[in-house]
């Protein structure tokens, strides 16, 4: 305990609770694009990754470079050039629109298992989360859900937050060990979030096991396919799923960029030729960030080693963008 006339500052604090600094590694400072031109200031200009900008960013970037659980679910490996990938083209990228303050906090530190990454990124994202700062999460593999679902969990309290899962798998396999297919499974039965308040977004029933959609009718799971997704005219549809959402719920939205036909997004762990266009990802990313309660969002399953001219690491730059404009218009 501090004494009540003991000048502390927040460094302190965090100390003595669980120091993420220590935990992460720095960005790297090459990926930071300057184009000193005072005119057309960018991003890399900007974002600051200096530890004592920490205490009054709006929003936190948190890498976690691995795709071990790609590699337990039999998918092709690359998701952990990710983050970097991701950041080289969103430092390129203009303050237009921009009023929150962002800050890169770096990567997770991967350990020797995934099991040991997860907890450790799981620690790190709670502790943001006590900082009352809203994450935005670059992975890696999309296992890292379960990491940062665990975090809201324990934060929140396994009934009060809202998940949202926008890919085109369901991501609930029954296997073990864990890996990239099994974020979802796990946090349900582990009762780490109600089954009433998740939801599983643009799956496309030729990539879903009908077991596993059984499994989660029969759970109470909210699930909208692709093609009902698209029922209604898009545009309607959006505000429509928001409205739906409980207010007073701290929510995490999901964003497996498998999610995102190949046209428009080459380079992923599963690439499909249909799928979300890239509007339509920007569009769901925007309505996340005018949520007032929208706590993390995470983007998983983006492959450099697959990618077209960085295509799919510049959409995800994009999206982080539009994110953190609705967001910022909502904090200011």
């Amino acid at each position: 305990m501090f004494d009540s006339e003991e000048k502390t500052n927040w460094r302190d604090v965090r100390l003595a609770a669980f120091d993420i600094f220590q935990n992460t590694a720095r960005p790297k400072q090459n990926l930071f694009f300057n184009r000193n031109d005072l005119n057309d200031a960018r991003l890399g200009e900007i974002v600051s990754a200096q530890i004592e900008d920490y205490e009054t960013a709006e929003i936190v970037i948190l890498g976690c470079p691995q795709d071990e659980g790609v590699a337990r679910n039999k998918g092709r490996i690359g998701a952990a050039l990710a983050p970097d990938a991701i950041r080289g083209q969103f430092y390129k990228l203009t303050d237009f629109g921009i009023n929150a303050s962002v800050f890169d906090l770096g990567d997770t530190i991967i350990q020797s298992t995934l099991e040991e990454t997860h907890d450790l990124h799981t620690r790190i994202v709670g502790q943001i989360l006590r900082d009352a700062k809203q994450i935005i999460v670059l992975g890696g593999g999309n296992d890292i859900s379960y990491a940062d679902g665990a975090a809201m969990a324990e934060v929140f309290g396994a009934e009060n937050w809202l998940g949202l899962n926008i890919d085109a798998h369901f991501d609930v396999r029954a296997d073990y060990p864990r890996n990239s297919g099994t974020p979802y499974r796990q946090l349900l039965d582990e009762r780490l979030i109600e089954p009433k308040n998740f939801y599983e977004i643009a799956f496309q029933t030729a990539a879903a096991s009908p077991i596993y959609h059984q499994y989660l009718v029969n759970s109470g799971v909210n699930l909208i396919s692709l093609e009902e997704f698209r029922a209604a005219n898009f545009a309607f549809q959006l505000p429509n799923l928001i409205s739906t959402l409980e207010p007073s719920s701290a929510v995490f939205f999901g964003f497996d960029v498998d999610a995102v036909r190949a046209a428009d997004a080459p380079g992923t762990s599963a690439p499909s030729p249909i799928g979300l266009a890239a509007e339509e990802f920007c569009a769901l990313v925007t309505e996340a960030g005018k949520l007032p309660n929208t706590k993390i969002i995470e983007f998983t399953e983006v492959n450099p080693n697959f990618d077209i001219d960085n295509r799919t690491a510049k959409l995800v730059a994009i999206a982080m963008h539009k994110f953190i404009c609705s967001a910022g218009k909502k904090i200011k």
